[in-house]
């Protein structure tokens, strides 16, 4: 056992210590022994726990556990980009999420996370060519989650939903990496037709709690959209904008606003 421990830790460091945090996490609440070691004691790598807790949240009476497993290990085989992105969405979520103190917190509890990687499984399928069953992951995600992120939106990595209430990304729009949201974002289209219609976010935007971007314009990076705020036109790169309709209110205040997470108009920290 000390063997095998060692060579995973040698190998996967961030694994061994999701599964230190596991164990330390049974140690003081026995209660959660059974859950704690089916979503991740039990399983050899991160993304075989990742496709246990997508199944097993996404299962319905429509489509069994076994099934929606043996989807997203297929696609965990066929694109292993998909587990790098979950790898530094997790980071991502930890380094950031003040109310996150473990690395296995969001794999275990965090709707934004968990709803996350499995758009990045219907992501994948979309691109396969197996719409229908992309649009199913899509309609349990939103289900389950109340994140509903059409699967044909491209999404970057690093990227964090702290609470995910209420998050809406439509068909055509793009998110960059190092990206970080708020609950009840919509990143939403004007008018019904059907060409290129939804924003572009640029790499390490901070969105806050129930800002709303609509139509095909671009948000540059490191740009900071103030709470409740609704974007209408571009956003410079390392501009903060607020208010209805949103107008530029300042600079970002920082390098990487996704990263430091200062939602406060005027600071610089």
């Amino acid at each position: 056992m000390a063997y095998l421990k060692t060579n995973i830790a040698a190998i996967d460091p961030l694994w061994e210590q999701i599964n230190d945090e596991a164990r330390q996490a049974v140690v003081e609440e026995p209660l959660i022994g059974g859950f704690v070691h089916a979503c991740i004691l039990h399983h050899k790598s991160i993304e075989k726990a990742l496709s246990y807790r997508i199944a097993a949240k996404l299962a319905s009476n429509e489509m069994s556990m076994v099934v929606v497993r043996e989807i997203v290990e297929e696609a965990y085989q066929k694109s292993p980009e998909l587990v790098d992105a979950a790898r530094s969405d997790l980071v991502a979520v930890y380094e950031r999420d003040p109310a996150c103190h473990r690395l296995v917190q969001p794999i275990l509890y965090f709707k934004g996370y968990q709803a996350i990687q499995a758009y990045r499984v219907g992501h994948f399928l979309w691109t396969e060519g197996h719409q229908d069953l992309a649009y199913f992951f899509q309609m349990r995600v939103s289900e389950i989650f109340g994140v509903d992120i059409h699967p044909a939106a491209s999404i970057g990595k690093g990227i964090m939903i702290d609470h995910a209430h209420s998050i809406v990304i439509g068909e055509t729009a793009v998110v960059g990496n190092d990206v970080s949201m708020l609950h009840s974002v919509t990143l939403g289209g004007t008018g019904k037709e059907e060409e290129d219609r939804h924003p572009k976010i640029g790499d390490g935007v901070l969105i806050g709690a129930g800002a709303k971007v609509l139509g095909n314009i671009r948000v540059g990076n490191c740009s900071r959209i103030a709470a409740g705020s609704v974007v209408l036109e571009e956003v410079p790169p390392c501009k903060t904008v607020a208010g209805i309709p949103a107008r530029i209110v300042g600079e970002a205040g920082c390098d990487q606003p996704a990263v430091s997470m200062n939602h406060m108009l005027g600071k610089d920290q």
